[in-house]
């Protein structure tokens, strides 16, 4: 077990009953850029059930946070919703993934596209001051079937602003838009539906769709990301990796689980 850390529940918060959220102690010499993912998991028997799980809270935060989906007979996730304050956990020690700032190109807008869970590295993301200074505007998609999946909606739209630190950039330069298929709301429709048509650009006030400045990072169900990436490289947009700053990215790392 030498690569991974024992840490401690410190909470857990049931969103609906496929939805929860838990944070947990954290080894002060763990790094990571915010964006990225680690393993983390359960002893099972000897042996660690482990599936990767974007980190939530921001590189400067003295504790840990992961959101996570329940699947009822999900290996690990069907262990992780019983968790309790004080239960053993494992992370891993290692941090990786294309959701960082440095794969990106320099530009205007930063569209941070995310389904579901694939909200959570986006929490670490609108919490980073980089982010405000790289970009003019800063516009977080998370996309749901149902209003009650929007997690964090509240912690977005009220405590961030509030944030002794970065509140102006947040109130000047972040924008939260929400949107749920399956109910009414004040915003309806699939992410894709919302960019190819232009309402996500026109509900927002920023203008058309601008291939030279606008920059997006994804994360979210499979079908969202084949579909984006068809549409961003119909319009010429190229993606970023490891190796080389692009248009876009995607993360890749995440199945259900």
């Amino acid at each position: 077990m030498s690569n991974f850390y024992e840490e401690r529940v410190l909470s857990v918060h049931h969103w609906t009953d496929t939805l929860f959220s838990f944070t947990t102690t954290r080894d002060t010499t763990f790094r990571f850029k915010n964006g990225q993912f680690t393993m983390i998991g359960l002893k099972v028997g000897e042996k660690p059930l482990l599936r990767a799980y974007s980190v939530a809270s921001t590189n400067y935060d003295e504790n840990l946070e992961f959101f996570s989906i329940k699947v009822p007979d999900g290996p690990l996730t069907s262990r992780l919703q019983n968790l309790q304050v004080g239960d053993p956990i494992i992370i891993g020690k290692k941090a990786t993934g294309t959701l960082v700032l440095d794969n990106l190109k320099d530009g205007k807008r930063l569209f941070l596209l995310g389904t579901g869970t694939g909200l959570a590295p986006f929490l670490s993301l609108i919490r980073d001051p980089e982010t405000y200074e790289r970009y003019e505007k800063v516009v977080l998609v998370h996309g749901c079937r149902q209003v009650s999946e929007l997690a964090y909606g509240e912690r977005i739209q009220k405590e961030l602003p509030n944030d002794e630190f970065l509140g102006e950039m947040i109130r000047e330069q972040l924008i939260y838009y929400p949107t749920v298929t399956r109910e009414p709301f004040r915003n309806r429709g699939r992410i894709t539906d919302l960019i190819t048509s232009g309402q996500l650009f026109s509900d927002t006030g920023l203008g058309p769709f601008d291939p030279a400045g606008d920059r997006f990072m994804l994360c979210g169900s499979p079908q969202m990301l084949v579909d984006l990436k068809q549409i961003f490289e119909e319009r010429g947009l190229e993606e970023g990796n490891h190796g080389e700053a692009g248009d876009y990215v995607i993360e890749k790392a995440f199945a259900e689980r």
